[in-house]
């Protein structure tokens, strides 16, 4: 009865963690048909994981019967960005590039076997075209970012062999076609890749000398915080 009890509880987990993943990935709250559509999951075991998880405040009801994500989920948000040293050591590095008059910064981790997570987000001074915010799940096959962290978790082919020997990765209109980008790798204690951070913004002003000029200074910004976590960026060619 226990590895009933165990495997159960397991799948009972997983079930309410789809749940809160596509209340968190939608930019409205979702009504039940909408998050059964989104977890290929049965109502009726919605319902029932929604109860437990409102029970606790993960999840809200609101007075139009949809879902939306509840005041405990933003403590978890608040907690995880206190508590996680790329967080606290990212965030004044991404605030200092867009204050020198850099495009957006954000910074990347990786979410799942094909995506990539935005944990932070400073937008530049000037009129920006990407719509990236924090909390949005990136795919990972697409964009400056998503390059680097497949890069250096060992991606095979030569685009990926590049961007290792240059520690930045570029790319201009892989998910918006009127955006551009640029990033870099950030690691941590034994050489493990801990994120990307990256500058994105309209293709237009990312010309090759903004690349240029900019791609020193953000390989600089990653290796700063790299050092900062006890890690080190790879030694590049001269």
């Amino acid at each position: 009865m226990g590895p009933e009890r165990s495997a159960a509880g397991v799948a009972a987990v997983d079930r309410a963690l789809a749940i809160l993943g596509a209340i968190a990935a939608s930019a409205e709250p979702l009504t039940l048909a909408e998050l059964a559509a989104r977890t290929g999951l049965y109502k009726s075991t919605i319902l029932r994981l929604l109860g437990s998880l409102e029970g606790a405040d993960y999840v809200a009801r609101l007075n139009d019967g949809r879902y939306t994500l509840g005041a405990a989920s933003a403590a978890l948000g608040s907690a995880y960005s206190r508590l996680n040293p790329i967080v606290l050591h990212a965030e004044a590095v991404l605030e200092r590039l867009v204050r020198d008059g850099s495009e957006s910064a954000s910074l990347h981790v990786r979410h799942g076997p094909e995506t990539r997570l935005c944990l932070i987000r400073r937008d530049s001074a000037h009129p920006t075209l990407d719509r990236v915010r924090e909390g949005d799940v990136l795919p990972l096959d697409r964009g400056a970012a998503g390059r680097v962290l497949l890069a250096f978790t060992g991606a095979p082919g030569q685009p990926y062999e590049q961007i290792r020997a240059d520690g930045i990765a570029h790319s201009s209109g892989e998910r918006e076609p009127g955006c551009a980008g640029m990033a870099s790798p950030i690691f941590t204690v034994g050489g493990a890749l801990a994120g990307a951070i990256s500058l994105s913004g309209p293709r237009d002003r990312f010309t090759d000398e903004m690349r240029a000029s900019w791609g020193p200074r953000l390989i600089a910004a990653a290796a700063e915080v790299s050092t900062a976590l006890g890690g080190h960026a790879p030694a590049r060619p001269a």
